[in-house]
Protein backbone atom coordinates (compact mmCIF):
# COMPACT_ATOMS: atom_id res chain seq x y z
CA UNK A 1 0.00 0.00 0.00
CA UNK A 2 1.44 3.33 -0.83
CA UNK A 3 1.87 5.67 1.87
CA UNK A 4 3.15 9.48 1.80
CA UNK A 5 5.19 11.52 4.72
CA UNK A 6 3.69 15.19 5.34
CA UNK A 7 6.27 16.41 3.68
CA UNK A 8 5.75 14.91 0.28
CA UNK A 9 2.37 15.57 0.34
CA UNK A 10 2.86 19.31 0.81
CA UNK A 11 5.22 18.90 -2.01
CA UNK A 12 2.32 17.76 -4.09
CA UNK A 13 -0.17 20.46 -2.60
CA UNK A 14 1.99 23.33 -1.77
CA UNK A 15 0.27 24.79 1.56
CA UNK A 16 1.41 25.93 5.14
CA UNK A 17 1.60 23.05 7.16
CA UNK A 18 0.55 23.17 10.37
CA UNK A 19 1.12 20.93 13.71
CA UNK A 20 3.41 17.46 13.57
CA UNK A 21 2.43 14.06 13.68
CA UNK A 22 4.69 10.55 13.39
CA UNK A 23 1.77 9.17 11.34
CA UNK A 24 2.07 8.61 6.98
CA UNK A 25 -0.61 8.78 5.25
CA UNK A 26 -1.93 6.05 3.18
CA UNK A 27 -4.98 7.58 1.81
CA UNK A 28 -7.59 10.53 1.37
CA UNK A 29 -10.98 9.61 3.41
CA UNK A 30 -14.37 11.67 4.73
CA UNK A 31 -13.90 13.10 7.87
CA UNK A 32 -15.77 11.12 10.05
CA UNK A 33 -14.53 7.97 8.93
CA UNK A 34 -11.11 8.32 8.03
CA UNK A 35 -8.80 6.72 10.36
CA UNK A 36 -5.13 8.03 12.12
CA UNK A 37 -3.42 6.99 8.42
CA UNK A 38 -5.72 9.00 6.14
CA UNK A 39 -6.50 12.52 5.06
CA UNK A 40 -9.58 14.49 4.82
CA UNK A 41 -10.40 17.55 3.70
CA UNK A 42 -12.14 20.60 4.94
CA UNK A 43 -13.90 23.50 2.25
CA UNK A 44 -16.44 24.77 4.01
CA UNK A 45 -16.50 26.28 7.51
CA UNK A 46 -19.82 24.41 8.45
CA UNK A 47 -17.49 20.87 8.23
CA UNK A 48 -15.14 22.22 10.50
CA UNK A 49 -16.60 21.31 13.36
CA UNK A 50 -15.86 17.46 12.89
CA UNK A 51 -12.86 17.80 13.02
CA UNK A 52 -12.44 17.60 16.49
CA UNK A 53 -13.80 14.31 16.81
CA UNK A 54 -12.06 13.11 13.90
CA UNK A 55 -9.42 10.28 13.76
CA UNK A 56 -7.40 11.58 10.06
CA UNK A 57 -3.65 12.19 10.98
CA UNK A 58 -4.33 15.25 8.26
CA UNK A 59 -6.64 17.56 7.35
CA UNK A 60 -6.18 19.90 4.01
CA UNK A 61 -7.81 23.09 5.23
CA UNK A 62 -8.92 26.67 3.36
CA UNK A 63 -6.44 29.07 5.05
CA UNK A 64 -9.51 31.35 5.97
CA UNK A 65 -11.02 28.54 7.99
CA UNK A 66 -9.26 28.80 12.01
CA UNK A 67 -8.89 25.46 13.75
CA UNK A 68 -5.68 24.06 15.90
CA UNK A 69 -4.78 20.39 14.68
CA UNK A 70 -4.62 18.54 17.75
CA UNK A 71 -2.24 16.28 19.44
CA UNK A 72 -0.15 14.06 16.80
CA UNK A 73 -2.52 15.86 14.05
CA UNK A 74 -1.52 18.17 11.07
CA UNK A 75 -3.45 21.01 9.32
CA UNK A 76 -2.02 21.98 5.45
CA UNK A 77 -3.43 25.48 4.80
CA UNK A 78 -3.97 25.82 1.25
CA UNK A 79 -6.45 29.04 -0.83
CA UNK A 80 -8.72 25.66 -2.44
CA UNK A 81 -9.00 22.61 -0.34
CA UNK A 82 -10.97 21.08 -3.01
CA UNK A 83 -8.54 21.67 -5.88
CA UNK A 84 -5.71 20.67 -3.40
CA UNK A 85 -7.49 17.37 -2.78
CA UNK A 86 -8.25 16.38 -6.61
CA UNK A 87 -4.12 16.99 -7.06
CA UNK A 88 -3.79 14.16 -3.77
CA UNK A 89 -6.43 11.90 -5.15
CA UNK A 90 -4.13 11.93 -8.32
CA UNK A 91 -1.17 10.71 -6.04
CA UNK A 92 -2.73 7.71 -4.82
CA UNK A 93 -5.24 7.11 -7.75
CA UNK A 94 -4.51 2.87 -8.07
CA UNK A 95 -3.17 1.40 -11.33
CA UNK A 96 -5.60 1.08 -14.17
CA UNK A 97 -6.30 -2.84 -15.43
CA UNK A 98 -3.24 -4.20 -16.21
CA UNK A 99 -2.63 -5.29 -20.51
CA UNK A 100 -0.72 -8.24 -20.91
CA UNK A 101 0.00 -7.22 -24.46
CA UNK A 102 -0.94 -3.51 -26.46
CA UNK A 103 -3.17 -5.65 -29.07
CA UNK A 104 -5.17 -8.87 -27.12
CA UNK A 105 -5.19 -11.35 -29.74
CA UNK A 106 -9.16 -11.86 -29.33
CA UNK A 107 -10.05 -7.96 -30.78
CA UNK A 108 -10.81 -7.74 -33.96
CA UNK A 109 -9.76 -5.27 -35.92
CA UNK A 110 -10.13 -4.69 -39.69
CA UNK A 111 -7.01 -4.61 -42.31
CA UNK A 112 -7.89 -1.35 -43.26
CA UNK A 113 -7.62 0.26 -39.61
CA UNK A 114 -4.24 2.56 -38.26
CA UNK A 115 -3.74 2.56 -34.83
CA UNK A 116 -1.03 4.75 -33.59
CA UNK A 117 2.30 4.20 -31.65
CA UNK A 118 1.90 3.02 -27.53
CA UNK A 119 -2.35 2.36 -28.19
CA UNK A 120 -3.49 -0.32 -26.57
CA UNK A 121 -6.43 -2.54 -27.74
CA UNK A 122 -8.12 -4.87 -24.76
CA UNK A 123 -10.00 -8.51 -25.58
CA UNK A 124 -13.34 -8.44 -27.74
CA UNK A 125 -13.08 -4.97 -28.89
CA UNK A 126 -13.92 -4.51 -32.83
CA UNK A 127 -12.47 -1.80 -35.10
CA UNK A 128 -13.96 -1.49 -37.84
CA UNK A 129 -13.00 -0.30 -41.33
CA UNK A 130 -10.71 3.22 -42.17
CA UNK A 131 -10.34 3.41 -38.45
CA UNK A 132 -7.71 5.77 -37.78
CA UNK A 133 -6.65 5.83 -34.16
CA UNK A 134 -4.11 8.20 -32.83
CA UNK A 135 -0.90 7.76 -30.41
CA UNK A 136 -1.41 6.22 -26.82
CA UNK A 137 -5.05 5.13 -27.05
CA UNK A 138 -6.59 2.68 -24.50
CA UNK A 139 -9.70 0.78 -25.60
CA UNK A 140 -11.38 -1.50 -22.63
CA UNK A 141 -12.12 -4.98 -23.59
CA UNK A 142 -15.45 -4.93 -25.20
CA UNK A 143 -14.98 -1.86 -26.91
CA UNK A 144 -16.85 -1.37 -30.70
CA UNK A 145 -14.98 1.50 -32.97
CA UNK A 146 -17.09 1.62 -36.01
CA UNK A 147 -15.82 2.50 -39.83
CA UNK A 148 -14.21 5.89 -40.79
CA UNK A 149 -14.41 6.74 -37.03
CA UNK A 150 -11.17 9.03 -36.21
CA UNK A 151 -9.79 9.00 -32.21
CA UNK A 152 -6.95 11.36 -30.98
CA UNK A 153 -4.16 10.56 -29.20
CA UNK A 154 -4.10 9.56 -25.15
CA UNK A 155 -7.84 9.16 -25.05
CA UNK A 156 -9.35 6.17 -22.95
CA UNK A 157 -12.60 4.09 -23.89
CA UNK A 158 -13.82 2.06 -20.92
CA UNK A 159 -15.56 -1.42 -21.38
CA UNK A 160 -19.15 -1.64 -23.58
CA UNK A 161 -19.13 1.98 -25.23
CA UNK A 162 -19.67 2.24 -28.76
CA UNK A 163 -18.47 4.39 -31.13
CA UNK A 164 -20.56 4.94 -34.42
CA UNK A 165 -19.37 5.43 -37.82
CA UNK A 166 -17.51 8.82 -38.95
CA UNK A 167 -16.99 9.74 -35.54
CA UNK A 168 -14.63 12.37 -34.96
CA UNK A 169 -12.90 12.20 -31.45
CA UNK A 170 -10.18 14.72 -30.10
CA UNK A 171 -7.29 14.01 -27.74
CA UNK A 172 -7.30 13.47 -24.17
CA UNK A 173 -11.01 11.86 -23.84
CA UNK A 174 -12.45 9.91 -21.39
CA UNK A 175 -15.41 7.50 -22.45
CA UNK A 176 -16.68 5.83 -19.34
CA UNK A 177 -18.92 2.24 -19.34
CA UNK A 178 -21.45 1.65 -21.79
CA UNK A 179 -21.49 5.23 -23.68
CA UNK A 180 -22.94 5.44 -27.02
CA UNK A 181 -21.59 7.71 -29.30
CA UNK A 182 -23.27 8.26 -32.96
CA UNK A 183 -26.68 6.99 -32.46
CA UNK A 184 -29.48 8.16 -34.66
CA UNK A 185 -31.05 10.76 -33.80
CA UNK A 186 -35.24 10.58 -32.61
CA UNK A 187 -37.42 12.10 -35.27
CA UNK A 188 -40.48 10.83 -36.50
CA UNK A 189 -43.19 12.09 -38.51
CA UNK A 190 -46.78 10.65 -39.22
CA UNK A 191 -46.95 8.73 -42.53
CA UNK A 192 -49.57 10.43 -45.15
CA UNK A 193 -52.39 7.87 -44.79
CA UNK A 194 -51.86 8.62 -40.97
CA UNK A 195 -51.95 5.13 -39.74
CA UNK A 196 -47.84 5.09 -38.56
CA UNK A 197 -44.56 7.04 -38.38
CA UNK A 198 -41.86 7.73 -40.45
CA UNK A 199 -38.32 7.03 -39.34
CA UNK A 200 -36.30 10.59 -40.64
CA UNK A 201 -32.60 9.34 -41.54
CA UNK A 202 -29.81 11.22 -39.23
CA UNK A 203 -26.89 10.90 -41.92
CA UNK A 204 -24.85 13.29 -40.06
CA UNK A 205 -22.10 12.39 -37.38
CA UNK A 206 -20.41 13.15 -33.83
CA UNK A 207 -17.50 15.69 -33.44
CA UNK A 208 -15.89 16.06 -30.30
CA UNK A 209 -13.37 18.56 -29.20
CA UNK A 210 -10.21 17.71 -27.13
CA UNK A 211 -10.16 16.46 -22.66
CA UNK A 212 -13.67 16.03 -23.03
CA UNK A 213 -14.91 13.27 -20.90
CA UNK A 214 -18.52 11.26 -20.72
CA UNK A 215 -19.66 9.42 -18.28
CA UNK A 216 -21.61 5.98 -18.06
CA UNK A 217 -24.18 5.45 -19.86
CA UNK A 218 -24.89 8.55 -21.46
CA UNK A 219 -25.32 9.26 -25.07
CA UNK A 220 -24.66 11.95 -27.78
CA UNK A 221 -26.51 11.53 -30.83
CA UNK A 222 -25.31 11.63 -34.21
CA UNK A 223 -26.92 14.43 -36.52
CA UNK A 224 -29.87 14.97 -39.31
CA UNK A 225 -27.01 16.43 -41.52
CA UNK A 226 -23.65 18.25 -40.45
CA UNK A 227 -23.03 17.46 -37.15
CA UNK A 228 -23.93 17.23 -33.21
CA UNK A 229 -20.68 18.81 -31.38
CA UNK A 230 -18.95 18.78 -28.19
CA UNK A 231 -16.47 21.67 -27.60
CA UNK A 232 -12.85 21.27 -25.91
CA UNK A 233 -13.32 20.41 -22.10
CA UNK A 234 -16.83 19.54 -21.46
CA UNK A 235 -17.59 17.09 -18.88
CA UNK A 236 -20.91 15.03 -18.83
CA UNK A 237 -21.72 12.87 -15.97
CA UNK A 238 -23.43 10.00 -15.97
CA UNK A 239 -27.24 9.09 -18.08
CA UNK A 240 -27.21 12.53 -19.40
CA UNK A 241 -28.74 12.44 -23.27
CA UNK A 242 -27.75 14.71 -25.91
CA UNK A 243 -29.77 14.86 -28.74
CA UNK A 244 -29.30 15.70 -32.32
CA UNK A 245 -27.75 18.65 -33.91
CA UNK A 246 -26.73 19.89 -30.46
CA UNK A 247 -23.68 22.09 -30.49
CA UNK A 248 -21.79 22.75 -26.94
CA UNK A 249 -19.09 25.24 -26.56
CA UNK A 250 -16.01 24.88 -24.65
CA UNK A 251 -15.96 23.72 -21.18
CA UNK A 252 -19.74 23.01 -20.42
CA UNK A 253 -20.90 20.88 -17.42
CA UNK A 254 -23.85 18.43 -17.40
CA UNK A 255 -24.78 16.35 -14.17
CA UNK A 256 -26.50 13.27 -13.79
CA UNK A 257 -29.93 12.61 -15.83
CA UNK A 258 -29.91 16.12 -18.01
CA UNK A 259 -30.95 16.04 -21.19
CA UNK A 260 -31.13 18.29 -24.49
CA UNK A 261 -33.25 17.33 -26.90
CA UNK A 262 -32.08 17.89 -30.49
CA UNK A 263 -30.81 21.24 -31.70
CA UNK A 264 -29.83 22.88 -28.81
CA UNK A 265 -27.16 25.03 -28.51
CA UNK A 266 -25.03 25.63 -25.33
CA UNK A 267 -22.39 28.98 -25.33
CA UNK A 268 -18.93 28.27 -23.37
CA UNK A 269 -19.19 27.83 -19.54
CA UNK A 270 -22.60 26.89 -19.56
CA UNK A 271 -23.90 24.30 -16.07
CA UNK A 272 -26.19 22.38 -16.03
CA UNK A 273 -28.06 21.01 -13.28
CA UNK A 274 -28.88 17.00 -12.83
CA UNK A 275 -32.38 15.80 -14.40
CA UNK A 276 -32.80 19.61 -16.03
CA UNK A 277 -34.28 19.00 -19.33
CA UNK A 278 -33.84 21.67 -21.93
CA UNK A 279 -36.68 22.39 -25.17
CA UNK A 280 -35.26 21.81 -28.92
CA UNK A 281 -34.06 24.48 -30.72
CA UNK A 282 -33.18 26.59 -27.69
CA UNK A 283 -30.25 28.41 -26.80
CA UNK A 284 -28.43 28.70 -23.35
CA UNK A 285 -25.84 31.21 -23.63
CA UNK A 286 -21.92 31.32 -22.54
CA UNK A 287 -21.66 31.22 -18.71
CA UNK A 288 -24.99 30.98 -18.16
CA UNK A 289 -26.50 28.26 -15.12
CA UNK A 290 -29.33 26.23 -15.30
CA UNK A 291 -30.62 24.50 -11.61
CA UNK A 292 -31.45 21.24 -10.89
CA UNK A 293 -34.91 19.32 -11.93
CA UNK A 294 -35.46 22.22 -14.53
CA UNK A 295 -37.16 22.86 -17.21
CA UNK A 296 -36.15 24.86 -19.99
CA UNK A 297 -38.37 26.32 -22.65
CA UNK A 298 -36.80 29.47 -23.95
CA UNK A 299 -33.51 30.80 -24.70
CA UNK A 300 -31.36 32.27 -21.91
CA UNK A 301 -28.99 34.94 -22.06
CA UNK A 302 -25.33 35.30 -21.03
CA UNK A 303 -24.42 34.76 -17.26
CA UNK A 304 -28.03 34.24 -15.94
CA UNK A 305 -28.82 31.52 -13.63
CA UNK A 306 -32.16 29.99 -14.27
CA UNK A 307 -34.28 27.53 -11.90
CA UNK A 308 -37.94 25.78 -11.81
CA UNK A 309 -40.23 24.44 -14.26
CA UNK A 310 -41.11 26.12 -16.54
CA UNK A 311 -37.58 28.02 -15.54
CA UNK A 312 -37.15 31.77 -14.53
CA UNK A 313 -35.12 34.11 -13.15
CA UNK A 314 -33.95 32.14 -9.89
CA UNK A 315 -34.45 35.02 -7.95
CA UNK A 316 -38.06 35.15 -9.18
CA UNK A 317 -38.20 31.44 -8.90
CA UNK A 318 -37.56 31.66 -5.51
CA UNK A 319 -39.80 34.48 -4.81
CA UNK A 320 -42.62 32.40 -6.27
CA UNK A 321 -41.82 29.82 -3.93
CA UNK A 322 -41.84 31.71 -0.59
CA UNK A 323 -45.01 33.32 -1.48
CA UNK A 324 -46.46 29.75 -2.29
CA UNK A 325 -45.67 28.41 1.55
CA UNK A 326 -46.95 31.56 3.04
CA UNK A 327 -50.31 30.47 0.97
CA UNK A 328 -49.82 26.75 2.37
CA UNK A 329 -49.94 28.40 5.84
Amino acid sequence: MKSLTIQEINTIINGEIVGDTSHKISGLEQIQKANNTQATFIGNRKYAALWADSKAALAIVNDNIDLEPGENRVLIKVKNADLAMAKLLEAFTPKTPHFETNIHSAAVIDTSAKIGKGSRVGAGCYVGKDVVIGNNVTLYPNVTILDETTIGDHTTVWSGAIIRERSIIGSHCIFHNNVSIGADGFGYRPSDDGRGLVKIPHIGNVVIGNGVEIGANSCVDRAKFSSTILGDGCKIDNLVQIGHNCVLGRFCIMAGSSGLAGSVTLGDGVMIGGSASIKDHTTIHSGATVGAGSGVMNDVPAGKTVLGYPAVDSREMLKQWVALRKLAR
